[in-house]
């Protein structure tokens, strides 16, 4: 592959992991298809390739689909609940995060909910709702009809939901409430974890059967309140905790020295915590431990 290839590859590979990682939920997963993707783009047949971004587009979203269907069946026997692998967004990893609807496609909570979607309906949905793409360009890039395609997305947005803010834009005001509100957990301060938590909050923690987590969401302020409280004195000794942005949402990392050990993207609104998910399972943190690698 001549160096020029190489270079006008690169250009590419940002929008193809962005790409592969709304598809997948899974960094790790992104970085292979993407490569696999290098590996075709090199030994092609470059007359056949008019438009490079569209037909890189087509053979990730593709080589992302194949990938899905195992997935799928990994995830039915995951331990605990299933949560995405986090990443830190605040370099642009997962490309501009300028808006709340760029925001929402890479929350924790919308990878989540695109769980529910058939790898088609998946694909469909996150090329027109991330990428912009019209119903004729997916057509092309799935090889379905157009018509298909339009049924396909329909039956997405009614499993998912209409797209929407989850959760409000980072600020400096969360990253007080985000340091306030793991303070209080250190402490074993239940009062000061209900004035922080809305009312309907939600704890989800992912440790994949690797290491000690809750098994099942934890549900309402009070319940988490206490389940943080009775448990952060023990847990967090010893420990350090950064903010951090967490796939387009303040988020906290937890050290272990220079070891990333846990990466959580909080949910706020009105000035309340509605929802944090935690994901403590190592062999999730690889590529997060890769961006915030300590000298």
């Amino acid at each position: 592959m001549t160096t020029t290839l190489a270079d006008e590859f690169e250009t590419h590979r940002p929008r193809l992991f962005s790409l592969a990682y709304r598809l997948l939920g899974s960094a790790e997963e992104a970085e292979d298809a993407v490569q696999d993707a290098y590996l075709r783009f090199s030994g092609a047949d470059r007359t056949g390739i008019e438009h490079p971004a569209a037909w890189l587009a087509k053979v990730v979203t593709n080589l992302c689909l194949n990938r899905l269907t195992s997935a799928r069946a990994r995830r039915e026997t995951y331990v605990g609940t299933w949560l995405p692998e986090p990443v830190v967004t605040a370099d642009g990893t997962l490309g501009p995060l300028e808006s709340a609807e760029q925001r929402d496609s890479v929350s924790m909570a919308m990878l989540v909910l695109l769980e529910r979607l058939t790898p088609a309906e998946r694909a469909v949905y996150v090329l027109r709702e991330a990428f912009g793409y019209g119903h004729r360009e997916i057509a092309g890039v799935l090889d379905l009809s157009e018509a298909n395609c339009r049924q396909l997305y329909r039956r997405a947005v009614r499993r998912v939901g209409e797209p929407q803010t989850r959760f409000e834009a980072a600020s400096e005001r969360q990253e007080e409430l985000v340091t306030s509100f793991i303070t209080a957990a250190r402490d074993g301060d239940l009062a000061g974890l209900e004035k922080l938590l809305a009312a309907d909050a939600t704890w989800w923690s992912d440790g994949g059967g690797k290491v000690t987590a809750a098994r099942w969401p934890i549900e309402g302020g009070p319940g988490v309140a206490r389940f943080l409280a009775g448990g952060g004195p023990k847990f967090t000794e010893g420990l350090e905790f950064t903010v951090t942005e967490v796939n387009g949402a303040t988020g906290l990392a937890t050290w272990a020295g220079d070891t990333l050990v846990g990466l959580a993207a909080f949910e706020v609104r009105d000035g309340l915590v509605t929802g944090v998910r935690a994901v403590v399972n190592p062999e999730k943190l690889a590529f997060a431990r890769r961006q915030l690698a300590r000298p």
